[in-house]
């Protein structure tokens, strides 16, 4: 093992030892630990589900639209609304797969695209 391997493989070590937050974690929900190890875990599975399920958002637009204004809206700027929202719920599971290193809170509310399925995503 080169040098660098065995420092990136102790600083691994070192952060997976120290707890999240005081209230552990991020508040995903999936329960895979408090540690750094455990944050990471969470992003990266997060980001995944996030990538392959980002097109749910089309048709959670689209009904949510139509639910709140009418069929011609929700067939209109629903469909637009859900694209962007396709778009950029599939980008953000893209960059944070890329970064689970780096455990950060979720960047969309609602985390996963079905939780409160009545309401709109935020990011």
């Amino acid at each position: 093992m080169g040098k660098m391997t065995k420092s990136f493989c102790m600083l691994l070590l070192c952060l997976a030892s120290f707890p999240a937050t005081a209230s552990g974690g991020y508040g995903y929900g999936l329960g895979y630990g408090q540690g750094y190890i455990g944050m990471a875990s969470e992003k990266f599975v997060t980001g995944i589900t996030n990538t392959a399920t980002g097109f749910v958002e089309l048709p959670k637009n689209i009904i949510l639209t139509t639910q709140k204004d009418t069929i011609v809206h929700g067939m209109t700027i629903g469909l637009v609304s859900g694209i962007m929202h396709t778009v950029a719920r599939t980008v953000i599971g893209v960059f944070d797969v890329a970064t689970f290193l780096i455990p950060t809170p979720p960047s969309i509310q609602p985390t996963f695209v079905w939780q409160d399925f009545s309401v709109e995503s935020s990011y």
